[in-house]
């Protein structure tokens, strides 16, 4: 990810954040507690839902040195958080096997290069019983006019926007990885492409793996 997409993240994202994205990630974090991982932290978006007093610890991934550089000074504006930036990507955390309560992932399950990857790791550091908190923009019903032109525009969209694919059916690759769907909405994110309309909020629960 290069140093501009970097720069101009969050002047791009600032209307559909006032818009919509604020209010969703405080619903979905207002009661985070214990120690929690959160894959592509990017510049530090989520860092204001967080309730301070109920977080043990607080992991923040993020591979990309332009993003993580502007993560870091946004977790100094918040010193009631224990937080530590991590320079690691979703696939391969630095985290002991069941050693964290709670796993969240915004808007970067589209980017990973290899989502079954991610979502075996989190499962993996999670405790039996943990959550996954998401919140993702997805692909259309399949056949549908929107989805053959996600099809159409994905080669461009990735190279414009991060490595970002427009095609990802993250609900199915989330209980494909042993969890369960234990509650989930769509909601139209907006003011966007059509092509990124559509977004998927949830809560999944770690199963146990079987043979």
């Amino acid at each position: 990810m290069s140093r501009l997409f970097a720069a101009l993240y969050d002047p791009v994202m600032r209307r559909v954040e006032r818009a919509c994205l604020q209010e969703w990630r405080g619903a979905l974090l207002a009661d985070a507690a214990g120690s929690v991982v959160e894959i592509g932290a990017g510049t530090g978006a989520n860092l204001a839902a967080y309730p301070a007093g109920a977080v043990d610890a607080l992991w923040l991934c993020e591979p990309d040195a332009a993003m993580r550089r502007r993560l870091a000074r946004r977790v100094a504006q918040h010193p009631a958080l224990p937080a530590t930036v991590l320079d690691c990507g979703a696939e391969r955390l630095p985290l002991a096997a069941q050693s964290v309560d709670l796993a969240v992932a915004t808007l970067v399950l589209c980017t990973v290069p290899d989502p079954p990857a991610a979502l075996a790791e989190l499962h993996r550091v999670l405790r039996p019983g943990g959550e996954l908190r998401y919140l993702e923009h997805v692909a259309a019903p399949a056949g549908t006019r929107l989805a053959r032109w996600q099809h159409r525009l994905e080669p461009l969209w990735r190279r414009c926007a991060g490595g970002c694919r427009l095609t990802r059916r993250t609900s199915e690759a989330i209980a494909a990885a042993a969890f369960d769907l234990a509650e989930q909405r769509e909601v139209a994110m907006r003011p966007v492409p059509a092509v990124v309309r559509q977004v998927v909020i949830g809560r999944a629960r770690r199963l146990n793996r079987t043979a």
